[in-house]
């Protein structure tokens, strides 16, 4: 059974000015420079009228991961993501995500919303994060998905500093 997360952030900003950013990929490469681990990557990257596609690379230092998580993979932690993006009327979008831990079997994909709120936007990222292994697939479960909700927040910190930054 998956574990289930939502998580919501608000910005300042419209959300058309949190669209532009998040599909920059000026932006897109700060960001995993920053925040992607080693051998992070935008691995592909696409935006048209109808909206944006890209695949990030990230890399999470096999120090750090979770000792439980560890016994799935040797080495560092891959992980692959793709997103989309697309606007769904005057000042919403919304997208989805899919995310890949390859040579596991832990995966997540759920979708990607943005709207105008009062005083600015809302992001919300509503996804399931699903680790197919016997008897302890939901307690990895659990930890990937306290280490995807610590990724998202450290992303949106970092939009929201790019954002004011250039306001």
């Amino acid at each position: 059974m998956a574990h289930q997360l939502t998580h919501r952030t608000t910005a300042e900003f419209p959300a058309e000015k949190v669209y532009a950013a998040m599909v920059d990929p000026d932006y897109l490469k700060a960001r995993l420079e920053r925040l992607g681990g080693p051998g992070a990557a935008l691995l592909s990257h696409h935006v048209d009228g109808n909206g944006a596609r890209y695949e990030l690379r990230h890399g999470v230092d096999a120090n750090v991961v979770p000792p439980m998580v560890r016994s799935l993979v040797s080495g560092d932690l891959v992980i692959e993501r793709t997103e989309t993006l697309a606007p769904a009327g005057p000042g919403r979008y919304t997208g989805t995500v899919d995310v890949r831990i390859p040579g596991t079997p832990a995966s997540a994909e759920g979708a990607i919303r943005l709207a105008d709120i009062e005083g600015g936007s809302e992001l919300v990222v509503d996804a399931a994060v699903t680790v197919r292994v016997p008897l302890i697939g939901g307690k990895i479960e659990s930890m990937v998905a306290e280490q995807i909700e610590g990724l998202l927040a450290s992303e949106t910190a970092f939009t929201l500093e790019w954002l004011r930054q250039r306001a």
